[in-house]
């Protein structure tokens, strides 16, 4: 399925001030966490990748990261950085199987239509490999709608989340909430959930 094109269209403007708003995102403690809990040289997923912060933070510490991100002007941003492999790449475009130790998608499922969650999830169920850690956060709540900034969003409660993940095959190992600000500058609540394929 295409991607919403006005969410892409606020990425591609915004993206110099997306790695603004994200500068700090390497300190988040669940990503110390997620590497943490691989060995060096794994190879890691960044899906969604935005300006690669992240994946560059990932990179340094030893892991080898390929990022992806719909938005061209992101990709940009993240071939810039050493380490990182960075291509142009929709939820739909991610194939393969065994092929990663972790898949790191941070806020990037968000954008998804509901009824594409279940197959995105198996298609990265398939690409890691047995044993191997996903971690995903979504904002939290009921329905779907636009921010104001145009993005599409679509949200999920916990159980919601939770009840996706094992149909896919994925084994939720641990899970945390909180409540944050983003690009729009709203307050938004948030779900992330560690799970093992």
């Amino acid at each position: 399925m295409t991607p919403d094109s006005e969410t892409l269209r606020v990425y591609d403007a915004m993206a110099d001030q997306y790695a603004t708003v994200t500068a700090d995102a390497a300190s988040d403690p669940l990503l110390a966490g997620f590497i943490g809990a691989l060995p060096r040289g794994a190879q890691v997923l960044d899906l969604g990748c935005g300006p690669g912060i992240i994946a560059a933070h990932m990179a340094r510490a030893g892991l080898s990261v390929t990022a992806t991100d719909a938005s061209r002007e992101m990709v940009a941003l993240t071939g810039g950085f050493s380490g990182v492999t960075a291509r142009l790449a929709t939820f739909d475009e991610i194939a393969g199987e065994d092929i990663y130790d972790g898949i790191w998608a941070n806020f990037s499922l968000l954008h998804a239509a509901r009824a594409d969650m279940p197959r995105h999830l198996n298609a990265l169920h398939v690409a890691l490999k047995p044993g191997g850690i996903l971690h995903i956060a979504l904002k939290s709540g009921t329905g779907a709608s636009r921010d104001s900034l145009g993005r599409l969003y679509t949200y999920y409660t916990a159980v919601e989340l939770e009840t996706l993940l094992i149909a896919a095959g994925f084994t939720p190992f641990s899970s945390a909430t909180g409540r944050d600000t983003g690009l729009s500058g709203e307050m938004a609540d948030w779900i992330a959930i560690s799970a093992h394929g």
